[in-house]
């Protein structure tokens, strides 16, 4: 209680701080508007450094994220490459070969924009790989090792719309490497949805700044 108390002393001190402050600063922005020698601020002058009229590679070409997870035991994700119940005694238990169940995920998507004016401007590429690495069994062995199973991606080649839409095209491969030893147990290199390629429309909504707020630090 003592430290919710402190909290909130300190939150009410803060917002009153912050008060009084836009109380002073309110009558001296009416000063100088009332001012005879307060003059209008000008915009400030186009920069020669300026590259977004470029044709290639204008400035923000390339955007997206890059993530890195870790899951605790019990939790190992399935990349489809082994039957759940591969750690059994008849697979081989313990030393079963198949044990691609993954401790380490490194994802990311990436989004290219290569043309800044003209109608290619309109043009945009996703890469969008997820890589796996761990060696695990359900129920039967949990390790932390950083053996290499393999990755999952998709491409896409999309045309921005009007309104936040684009249209998309989408190639979503298997999962590589393809093994040939890991024993019965393996049922293929498929993954989670296997391999496919779409047609479809995206509409995308509100920025980040519209669900965090502002962010002091960029």
């Amino acid at each position: 209680m003592r430290v919710l108390l402190t909290l909130v002393i300190c939150l009410a001190l803060t917002i009153s701080a912050f008060a009084q402050a836009d109380e002073k600063a309110q009558p001296q922005s009416s000063v100088a508007a009332e001012s005879p020698q307060a003059k209008p601020e000008t915009a400030p002058a186009a920069t020669s450094g300026n590259h977004d009229d470029r044709l290639f590679f204008p400035t923000g070409w390339i955007y997206g994220y890059g993530q890195f997870d870790i899951a605790p035991p019990h939790n190992e994700p399935d990349p489809g490459l082994c039957a759940p119940n591969a750690g059994q005694p008849m697979y081989g238990g313990v030393n079963a070969p198949c044990n691609k169940f993954a401790r380490y995920l490194m994802s990311g998507n990436f989004v290219v924009h290569p043309f800044g004016r003209t109608i290619l401007h309109v043009i945009k590429f996703e890469w969008s790989p997820t890589l796996a690495f761990g060696k695990n069994l359900p129920h039967t062995l949990y390790t932390w090792d950083w053996n290499w199973i393999g990755m999952e991606n998709s491409w896409v080649a999309a045309i921005d719309l009007p309104k936040k839409f684009d249209i998309r095209m989408t190639q979503h491969f298997l999962w590589t490497p393809q093994y040939t030893n890991l024993g019965p147990a393996y049922i293929g290199g498929n993954g989670p949805w296997g391999r496919y390629l779409t047609i479809g429309v995206r509409k995308t909504f509100g920025t980040y700044r519209d669900y965090y707020g502002p962010q002091p630090w960029k």
